[in-house]
């Protein structure tokens, strides 16, 4: 049965993703870092992490985006264990993915709790660039300053982030687009109320479609801002409550390179990070190994 990304992150189970701090050096050009969000292989990465990551590497990719960070612990390994086996295998945890709830925040204290804590210090261990919040619970988002509260303390996760020579991020999905506060679209609230400088927000291009946005014009109205994309192609649904679901790249309706073009001369792309959670027949494995080919044949 098909998990849908935002189920498995209600539930709890998503993650914090590690990978390498790296020089300003790997950064140039138009290639950039290009990587795969492991939610893409989730099934496999259940069953047989090392295979998985292993079957991942001899593809080509030499980064990767966690989804799985649980007790302190990536895929079921500590976090000095999980950097040993990605260092084995030439992969580097550039990103991971574990939200950030209310329960992250004390108020009497004005302070992270000691949970969030210790997921700064655990990606700091596998020397990861971005820790990203993928979702807002709908409790954060009730009105608008409860949303402008929350973009208060995304600041101060940047600072946090910042001392451990890392970027805090966040992730959307498509409410960002389709729910609006005083008359304004959470996307937009956000970027305003976040400072560029501690707060980098991962541009999913594919996601935003079930919210009724474009990407390319979500490109164009925010020039310099998304350093971090998840570069996502999306078609018709066959099934589900969603209009869209991801597909192999250059298959479906986000015309990916021109966005993934645009986010790199205007957005200030740095970091590619391809995620699919559909298949259409195909594996999850087969999927990513074709996106990769895709992702190359483009240039990048």
């Amino acid at each position: 049965m098909k998990t849908s990304r935002r189920t498995f992150i209600k539930t709890g189970a998503m993650a914090l993703a590690a990978g390498a701090i790296l020089p300003r050096s790997a950064f140039a050009g138009k290639t950039g870092i290009v990587g795969v969000q492991l939610y893409s292989i989730r099934d496999d990465m259940e069953k047989d992490p090392v295979g998985s990551l292993t079957q991942i590497a001899k593809m080509g990719y030499k980064y990767v985006e966690h989804a799985n960070y649980i007790d302190r612990k990536f895929y079921g390994y500590a976090p000095a264990e999980f950097k040993k086996i990605l260092d084995g295998l030439g992969l580097k945890m550039i990103s991971g993915h574990t939200v950030m709830g209310k329960e992250h925040w004390i108020e009497a204290n004005k302070d992270f709790s000691d949970s969030w804590k210790m997921t700064i210090e655990d990606a700091a261990v596998l020397e990861q660039k971005y820790v990203v919040s993928p979702w807002m619970d709908d409790s954060m988002r009730q009105t608008y300053d409860d949303f402008m509260h929350y973009m208060e303390i995304f600041n101060k996760c940047g600072l946090l982030c910042q001392k451990k020579g890392m970027k805090f991020g966040y992730h959307n999905h498509d409410f960002e687009f389709s729910q609006k506060l005083n008359n304004q679209k959470l996307f937009d609230i956000m970027m305003k109320a976040i400072d560029p400088k501690l707060v980098v927000v991962q541009l999913d291009i594919g996601n935003l479609y079930n919210g009724g946005a474009i990407a390319l014009d979500v490109v164009n109205q925010y020039p310099g801002r998304f350093e971090l994309l998840h570069v996502k192609d999306e078609i018709a649904a066959k099934a589900g409550p969603e209009k869209f679901e991801s597909c192999v790249l250059g298959e479906g309706i986000v015309n990916c390179k021109q966005v993934v073009d645009l986010a790199t001369k205007t957005g200030g792309a740095k970091v590619y990070i391809i995620e699919q959670e559909s298949y259409q027949g195909k594996t999850p494995l087969e999927s990513v190994k074709a996106d990769l080919a895709v992702m190359k044949k483009w240039g990048y």
